[in-house]
C-alpha cells in the first residue's frame, strides 16, 4: 500500500502544480474563484504525504510514520470536503462550478482512503482460504435505533424537496421558481422531468441512501432476500453494500457535522450567510438546518451501522 500511496501522492502534487502553472482556482465561492492559494495548498499536501508514504516504503512502518500518514489522511479529507455536494448536483443532473475543483476532491478523497489503508497495512491479517462466512445476523438494538434516527432525520427533507416538486411554497419560494433554479443550473431532462411529475431526484436518492442503510444493519444485507429475483438466498458480496456505505459515511458525517457547526454560528449571530435564491437569510437558514441536519444524522448512523456490518460479516477463524 506504501508504493500506491506514494504513486497518489507524487499525481496529486503534480496535479495542483499544473493548476498553479495554468491559473486555475480549485476553490470556488458563488461561482467565483478564490485563487491559486488551494492550488498551493494541494502540492504542500501532496508533497507531504509523499515523502511520508516513501519513508513508509524505505522504512517499513513505525508509529510515528503512522501517526504522520494518519495526519495528512486528515488533510486530505479536509480537501475533499463538499465533495458529497458535487456528487449529488451531478447525479440530479447539473453541473458543478469548477471540473478542475471536483477532480481534486475525488483525488483528495482516494488519496485519503489509500493513506488510512497505508496507515493500517501491517495490521491486516489474511484470512484463511476456505473460511466459513457467518450466518446472517441482525444489528445490535442500539445500532438499528441508530438506523432510524438517519431514516427519520432524512423525513423533513424529504417532505420539503417534494413539496416544491409538487408545486407547493416552502420558506418564502414556490415550487414554480425553484423548478426554474434548477433550469438555470443546468439540470438535465430526466431531472426535470421527474420534478414535472412531482418527484424531487434528491428525495429519491434520499430513499436509496435509507435503503443501504436498513440493509447494513438486517439479515437481508448478508444474504439476498426472497423478493430477489434469481439472487434469493444467496450470500451478498461483502463489499457491495460495505463500499458505497463508506464512501458515502467518510463524505456525509464531516459534511453533516461542519455544517452544523456553521449554521449554529450563524443562528448565534457570529458570522453571516448569504440568502441565495430565497427571500431572507432567515428562510436560507431554515433550508440549510434542514438539509445539513440530515446528512449529519444520517451520516453518523451509517458510519455506525457500516462498522457492525463490518464486524458481524467477517469470516470466522
Amino acid at each position: 500500500m506504501g508504493r500506491a500511496a506514494l504513486v497518489w501522492a507524487v499525481a496529486y502534487a503534480g496535479f495542483g502544480l499544473a493548476c498553479v502553472l495554468s491559473g486555475t482556482s480549485l476553490l470556488h465561492i458563488g461561482g467565483d474563484g478564490t485563487g491559486l492559494g488551494p492550488a498551493w495548498a494541494v502540492v504542500a499536501v501532496g508533497m507531504t504525504a509523499a515523502l511520508i508514504s516513501a519513508a513508509v516504503v524505505r522504512y517499513g512502518m513505525r508509529p510515528a510514520l503512522r501517526v504522520l500518514l494518519l495526519s495528512a489522511c486528515v488533510l486530505t479529507g479536509v480537501m475533499a470536503f463538499s465533495l458529497l455536494m458535487d456528487v449529488i448536483t451531478l447525479m440530479a443532473g447539473q453541473g458543478v462550478d469548477s471540473w478542475a475543483s471536483t477532480v481534486n476532491k475525488v483525488l483528495a478523497a482516494a488519496g485519503a482512503v489509500l493513506l488510512a489503508a497505508t496507515a493500517r497495512s501491517d495490521r491486516v491479517t489474511a484470512v484463511p482460504t476456505g473460511t466459513a462466512a457467518p450466518k446472517p445476523s441482525t444489528a445490535p438494538r442500539s445500532v438499528q435505533l441508530a438506523a432510524w434516527a438517519g431514516t427519520l432525520a432524512f423525513l423533513p427533507y424529504a417532505a420539503m424537496k417534494t413539496h416544491w416538486a409538487s408545486g407547493g411554497t416552502f420558506a418564502g419560494v414556490t415550487g414554480e421558481e425553484m423548478l426554474a433554479v434548477s433550469e438555470r443550473n443546468g439540470a438535465s431532462g430526466i431531472f426535470l422531468t421527474l420534478e414535472s411529475w412531482g418527484l424531487d431526484p434528491t428525495a429519491l436518492l434520499a430513499l436509496l441512501g435509507v435503503f443501504l442503510l436498513w440493509g447494513l444493519v438486517r439479515p437481508w444485507g448478508q444474504a439476498f432476500p426472497r423478493w430477489t429475483p434469481f439472487l434469493r438466498g444467496r450470500r451478498v458480496p461483502r463489499g457491495l453494500p460495505l463500499a458505497p456505505a463508506l464512501l458515502g459515511a467518510a463524505a456525509l458525517a464531516p459534511y453533516g457535522v461542519v455544517g452544523i457547526g456553521y449554521l449554529a454560528l450563524v443562528t448565534a449571530g457570529a458570522v453571516t450567510m448569504g440568502r441565495g435564491d430565497f427571500p431572507s437569510e432567515g428562510d436560507a437558514l431554515l433550508v440549510a438546518w434542514i438539509g445539513i441536519t440530515a446528512f449529519a444524522v444520517y451520516g453518523v448512523a451509517l458510519v455506525v451501522a457500516a462498522r457492525s456490518y463490518w464486524l458481524r460479516t467477517r469470516p470466522a477463524a
